[in-house]
């Protein structure tokens, strides 16, 4: 958490209020969540330049500048990244201000610290925030059952641990995972090489719809996770299986079970998901 929903929903609210904006400064509390360069270079590279637009990478966000420049943001756990009036309340665990010339500002926030700022200079190589080695993105046409097929079909661990494998679908967290699986009827401990090609569409099928749902609510919120103007989700209400242990199934009346696949929490109806 964050996921894909909940970046791309940061992105679209973020976009009208910094694109065409200029960074007039940085306030930087805590520079160990500035990971490339260092953070004299972050704030010389990024200040007095505006900002030409927004764009999404699997969880990640980037701000493209008009030096060429990107910056690049991972939110891990419990990143924030909203857009504030000065005289706003600052929220605790607030570690980089940046100064908009409209007098607004964007903050990052970060309980647990896990969250990551990089700043990738106009031609220069993204060896950094891992980007590159992500897989397909699951809301374009390139996605599809042959793909998954292609990708996890000769792998023996359970179809949850392949689709969260970002080299594979980029995006895709826990919470998305057990909606899709159960949107497609499978099983999440199924291994990905007892799956057959009826079963790998219908998974293929099921997961665009799930992201773009949670995408219209807002994004999920259980406890950090706020949009570029500060505003929880709402798709929480509209989760399935996810968080649902020892709830009935609403579409069966089954209990639904919750265990471990992979070292995650995991949530499935035992009788949809057989």
């Amino acid at each position: 958490m964050p996921e894909l929903p909940e970046i791309e929903t940061v992105k679209r609210t973020l976009t009208p209020l910094l694109s065409g904006r200029r960074i007039n400064g940085l306030d930087v509390r805590r520079a160990d969540v500035i990971k490339h360069p260092d953070a004299a270079a972050f704030i010389s590279g990024v200040s007095a330049h505006r900002v030409t637009g927004l764009s999404r990478r699997g969880k990640y966000l980037c701000l493209h500048l008009d030096n060429g420049a990107m910056l690049a943001a991972h939110l891990r756990m419990t990143g924030r990244l909203v857009s504030a009036a000065p005289g706003d309340p600052c929220r605790p665990h607030t570690h980089v201000i940046f100064h908009m010339d409209d007098g607004r500002e964007l903050r990052f926030s970060d309980v647990r610290r896990f969250g990551c700022l990089w700043l990738i200079a106009s031609g220069e190589a993204d060896d950094f925030t891992g980007m590159g080695k992500l897989g397909l993105e699951p809301l374009t046409e390139d996605f599809c059952a042959a793909y998954l097929e292609e990708r996890l079909s000769q792998r023996r661990l359970a179809v949850k641990q392949g689709i969260l494998d970002q080299a594979v679908v980029a995006g895709l967290g826990n919470i998305y995972a057990d909606e899709a699986l159960f949107a497609a009827a499978l099983r999440p401990e199924r291994p990905c090489s007892s799956l057959s090609r009826a079963e790998w569409r219908a998974l293929a099928a099921a997961i665009p719809p799930v992201l773009e749902q949670a995408i219209e609510h807002n994004g999920t919120t259980f406890s950090d996770y706020l949009d570029g103007k500060g505003r929880a989700g709402e798709n929480q209400r509209f989760l399935k299986v996810y968080q649902c242990g020892g709830r009935t199934c609403l579409r069966c009346g089954a209990v639904i079970v919750k265990t471990r696949v992979g070292g995650r929490g995991t949530c499935y109806c035992p009788e949809c998901q057989k």
